[in-house]
């Protein structure tokens, strides 16, 4: 394993919503012996309300300061050298606070996968307020492509999906 990982055992699965983050990362876990987290389902479990609720409640900058302190609590225990996988939202990488926070507790995995298979995984779901409007979307997923070229490493999803990612990060030479 990487002296970087030996130190703070993080990964951190960034990408676009739908790219199989939260897929991948159980599924890596499991085979790395890590625990698993997902920042949107500890989002929810803390706020008491789903995602889709707190954009429309409370708005897009309280989701974005609930994500940045959820990340804070999880880095805790990767601080303390317990391993973890953590799926992060699509979001969470474009912020710079966020990148900072990951780049110092471990290493970061862009999940890339292709915006026409992105559009086909999360149709017709009804959780992810920033998919609402189509032409935003694709704007959207544009722009954080910048963001997330700054992970350490990328993986691109083909059409193998999410098991080949899986194999894809197993053999990176981190381990």
């Amino acid at each position: 394993m990487i002296l970087k990982l030996k130190r703070t055992p993080g990964l951190y699965l960034v990408g676009f919503m739908g790219s199989g983050k939260s897929t991948v990362g159980r599924q890596v876990a499991r085979h790395l012996g890590w625990r698993f987290a997902d920042v949107d389902e500890d989002i929810e479990a803390r706020a008491r309300m789903s995602i889709p609720e707190i954009f429309d409640v409370r708005g897009e900058a309280e989701f974005r300061a609930l994500e940045t302190e959820i990340l804070r609590w999880r880095v805790q225990d990767v601080a303390r050298g317990i391993p973890w996988v953590i799926a992060v939202g699509g979001g969470c990488f474009a912020r710079e606070e966020n990148l900072e926070i990951i780049q110092n507790h471990g290493i970061s995995i862009w999940l890339d996968a292709p915006l026409e298979m992105v559009r086909a995984r999360i149709h017709g779901s009804t959780h992810r307020p920033l998919a609402r409007d189509p032409e935003r979307f694709a704007q959207l997923y544009e722009e954080r492509r910048a963001a997330y070229q700054k992970a350490d490493y990328r993986i691109e999803i083909g059409p193998e999906g999410s098991p080949g990612a899986v194999e894809d990060i197993l053999r990176l030479p981190l381990f």
